[in-house]
């Protein structure tokens, strides 16, 4: 374990006793790629003090099934979890305001994920081949849904597009095969390439008036 000024730096397998690992206090900062790899990592306890998580802290950690984010956290990285593929449940602390690209791509065994209501951006990737995950709620604030930000999520049955969004971006429900119904708001104006291809369960959609653009193979 490597720890420099408030942030933790590196750890590895040999640092983890029986699956779990306790990052200890006075950590302010899990640095980029702090535990990318750590195949032995099945639980982890951040304290309170801790602010951000870096890009790709957690990625590929295969045998993580529990982790709490601390309500301090405010920033979480590129694909901080990506390939985490057991890991289960998941929330997001209120602080934080901007997922981003890739943090939960490939977290293939994910059902259930809360996004609070301070978050305005949804990034790239950002829950991409989420295969298990269900069922998701994108809080009012948000006005930005990246590319590709749900692609695969096969198991998907339900979503609400907050009234603030303003463009469904490239791909970004593309193979989200048991959607059936979905809602478009007023305020979106464009609906990208391959934004809702491959869903082959869709059975309604409204597209609203203000909508001037739709792209290739959009549905």
């Amino acid at each position: 374990m490597e720890i420099k000024d408030g942030v933790l730096i590196k750890v590895d397998n040999t640092d983890i006793i029986n699956g779990t690992f306790t990052i200890p206090e006075g950590v302010t900062s899990i640095g980029d790629d702090a535990f990318r790899g750590c195949s032995d990592l099945i639980e982890i306890k951040i304290p309170e003090g801790v602010t951000s998580i870096g890009d790709g802290a957690f990625a590929y950690c295969n045998d993580l099934t529990k982790i709490k984010i601390p309500e301090g956290v405010t920033s979480i990285g590129y694909e901080a979890f990506c390939g985490c593929s057991h890991l289960t449940e998941i929330k997001i602390p209120e602080g934080v305001t901007n997922i981003d690209d890739d943090a939960f791509a490939s977290c293939s065994d994910l059902t259930e994920i809360k996004i609070p209501e301070g978050v305005t951006s949804i990034g790239d990737g950002a829950f991409a081949y989420c295969s298990h995950l269900t069922k998701i709620r994108i809080p009012e604030g948000v006005t930005s849904i990246g590319a590709t930000a749900f692609r695969g999520c096969s198991d998907l049955t339900e979503i609400r597009i907050p009234e603030g969004v303003t463009s469904i971006d490239y791909g970004a429900f593309e193979e989200c095969r048991s959607l059936t119904e979905i809602r478009i708001p007023e305020g979106v104006t464009s609906i990208g390439d391959n934004a809702f291809r491959g869903c082959s369960d869709l059975i309604e959609i409204k597209i609203p008036e203000g909508v001037t653009s739709i792209g290739n193979d959009a549905f």
